[in-house]
Order: C-alpha cells, then structure tokens, then sequence
C-alpha cells in the first residue's frame, strides 16, 4: 500500500528533461549541481583519487571513498560530455572544431615560435653534412713553414713568394721579410 506525501503547496515537482533549451539547463547541469550538493554534504576537502592505493586503503563509510567516486564520475561525465560535444561539431562545422582541438597547440606555438625560427632548417643541417671540398695546403708568407704530406723530413717554405721543398723547418731572413 502505498501512501501518499503531502507536499508545500510552494513546491512545484516537474519532471527534468534532456535539454531545455529555453531555460538553458541540461541533464548534465542538474548532475553536475548533484554532484557538487553530495560533494559539499560529505564535508570533504581533499580525497584521494578513486582507485589509487590510498583509496583502497580507506574503509567503505569512509565519506572520502564516496567523495572519490563522485569526483571520478563527474571528471569521466564532463570527458564524455565534450568527445560528444566535439563528435558533433566535427560534423557541423570542422573549421570551429579543428580551431577547438589545435587551440592549446597555437597557444604553446607561440611561446616555442622564437626558439623554432633560431633553429636550423632540414636543409640547412644537410648541406652541413655535405664534405667541404679540400683546400690546397700551401706555404704561405710570414707562417712557419709546414711539413710536408708524406715526405717525412722536408718542409715547404715561401721564399719571394714562391713554395720551396726544404729538408728543414728553419726560417731563414727572407722568408721573414717576404
């Protein structure tokens, strides 16, 4: 048998639909609102996060138990909420949802654009890989003189501007002077 609850006649109980878009009020406002009443009854701060070992650690009346599982489900709520979301801009308008997605990447470009454009090109880095032509080693006027590849012993030298094979490395006046 059932009995009936008399009500406050100031109490007006109507049924919460899907979306009322007049109002602007959702399912998921009213579960968020939910959640947040039971999260605030429970007198909780700070709980650990749901399944983590501090939260198995915790006795099942433990009221930061039930305030981990509320928060765990509003987090995963608001998650699927907006893939939803994001699913249906995706195929009503993908300029806006490819903006949506990208939005924290431009942002973070823009504090890495200065350090990017320093650095050096792919092309850039090849051609510095590429080997740099051999350049003739010769003996010039005013250097010491400079041994000579393969011929252990003998020496080039400038002397009045022309290369010498010399079998030292002594300098003498006129290579000073040239």
């Amino acid at each position: 048998m059932t009995r009936a609850v008399d009500r406050p006649p100031s109490i007006e109980v109507k049924p919460i639909p899907e979306t009322d878009p007049s109002a602007g009020i959702t399912a998921g406002d009213v579960t968020a609102l939910w959640a947040e009443q039971q999260f605030t009854a429970l007198e909780v701060t700070d709980p650990p996060e749901y399944g983590s070992p501090a939260w198995i650690r915790l006795r099942a009346e433990d009221p930061r138990r039930a305030a981990a599982i509320i928060e765990a489900a509003e987090h995963w709520r608001r998650h699927v909420q907006r893939e939803h979301w994001l699913d249906k801009l995706l195929t009503d308008d993908p300029e806006r949802w490819f903006h949506v997605v990208t939005q924290d990447a431009d942002g973070y470009a823009r504090t890495i654009a200065a350090s990017l454009a320093r650095r050096p090109t792919n092309e850039e880095l090849a051609g510095r890989r590429q080997p740099v032509p051999v350049r003739e080693v010769r003996a010039t006027p005013g250097w010491p003189p400079i041994a000579i590849p393969g011929r252990p012993g003998w020496w080039w030298h400038c002397i009045d501007g022309r290369q010498v094979d010399l079998p030292h490395n002594r300098v003498s006046g006129q290579e000073r002077t040239s």
